[in-house]
């Protein structure tokens, strides 16, 4: 059901000056991370589906939607519980493996166990914190494995990593492949149809007490370009994640367990995808932390000089960059080293220091 409305944090401030505003009853703590906001963009939709809109001060919050906007805050601004053991005091790099040989930017370079295992220790050596590893891709139009295939794929690969310590996530919507790969390791699931791709998939997670990753895609990897439509694309994936985390929730899933990703590029247009970043921190409000996904993805070239996937490596630290400053805490990439690297200095930067104590 869709919300009767929905904050936006906004005027959001950094390092001293977010401190001096907290301290000072005039902004309140971004999900409990190192920005502040000062204020929220109240919006509702109109009748004729277009946005209606007011904005209050965090420090004078006034007028009619008073009562409801103090409640909501709550979820904007509480601290976010640690996620697969990792706590949330800096920005998270979630670094890609796939053991297929059909993904859109590094198709068939891994798809060997051995040549995935040694990628992923590669990964975490350049600062990943958690490997995604999936055997099945879900590009634009690609079609689907076997579950067999599939699980042959990762159980080797996951078992190798997580064995050595690594934080492993297995990318998949197919229920005995999330169980398998929890047994041999995996601590996390992220799932493309947010468990609802699988009846047995909310069952599965609840019982294996992993951190799960809740995925916005409209349709499905064959067709879901075909014709994307929104009435409000980052309104109507709120109203998404509301639904099914009310889900989850009632499967015993609490969100404290959650990660949401708005699945830019799943099943929307490069306008869909420029309105999911541009709100991004609308997510806030639903009280999960956030997993961004931009890396190398085609609405990159498009919106650019139409590069190709494997020169988007710009492309993405802009937009993973723009996640940072509306609060994303984690971030999937395949260029990890270089993600690393801009993520700690977008990190010394926002707590005003030199960066020698993170």
């Amino acid at each position: 059901m869709p919300s009767d409305f929905y904050l936006k944090p906004v005027g959001i401030l950094s390092g001293a000056s977010a401190h001096s505003a907290v301290a000072g009853g005039f902004a309140g703590w971004l999900a409990g991370g190192p920005l502040a906001f000062t204020a929220v963009e109240v919006i509702r939709r109109g009748d004729d589906g277009r946005r209606e809109t007011a904005l209050f001060d965090i420090g004078n919050r006034a007028g009619s939607n008073a009562v409801a906007v103090e409640q909501a805050l709550h979820h904007i601004a509480a601290q976010r519980a640690d996620f697969a053991g990792l706590t949330l005091e800096r920005p998270r790099i979630m670094g890609v493996v796939n053991v297929t040989p059909d993904s859109f930017s590094d198709g068939g370079r891994y798809q060997d166990s051995a040549a995935a295992i040694a990628h992923g220790r590669t990964l975490v050596e350049a600062g990943a914190d958690i490997l995604d590893v999936g055997g099945e891709s879900t590009r634009p139009g690609a079609a689907p494995v076997s579950i067999e295939e599939e699980l042959a794929r990762v159980i080797p690969v996951i078992a190798a990593l997580a064995k050595e310590g690594a934080v492993v996530s297995i990318d998949t919507r197919h229920a005995s492949v999330m169980r398998g790969a929890i047994d041999a390791g995996a601590r996390v699931i992220n799932d493309v149809t947010a468990l609802a791709g699988d009846p047995q998939s909310l069952d599965v997670a609840a019982k294996s007490g992993a951190g799960v990753v809740l995925m916005h895609m409209q349709g499905e990897p064959r067709t879901m370009q075909k014709d994307p439509s929104y009435r409000d694309a980052p309104l109507d994936i709120y109203d998404y994640f509301a639904e099914r985390l009310a889900v989850c929730a009632a499967a015993g899933i609490p969100r404290d367990r959650v990660l949401l990703d708005p699945g830019i590029g799943f099943g929307k247009n490069d306008r869909h995808n420029v309105a999911l970043l541009h709100d991004l921190a609308l997510l806030h409000g639903l009280g999960c932390g956030i997993l961004l996904g931009v890396s190398r993805k085609s609405f990159i070239g498009r919106l650019s000089h139409g590069e190709d996937a494997a020169h988007r490596l710009p492309g993405t630290l802009a937009a993973t960059i723009a996640g940072l400053d509306r609060g994303a805490q984690f971030h999937r990439v395949h260029d990890v080293a270089e993600a690393a690297q801009a993520l700690a200095l977008w990190h010394a930067v926002v707590r005003g220091t030199d960066g020698r104590e993170l």
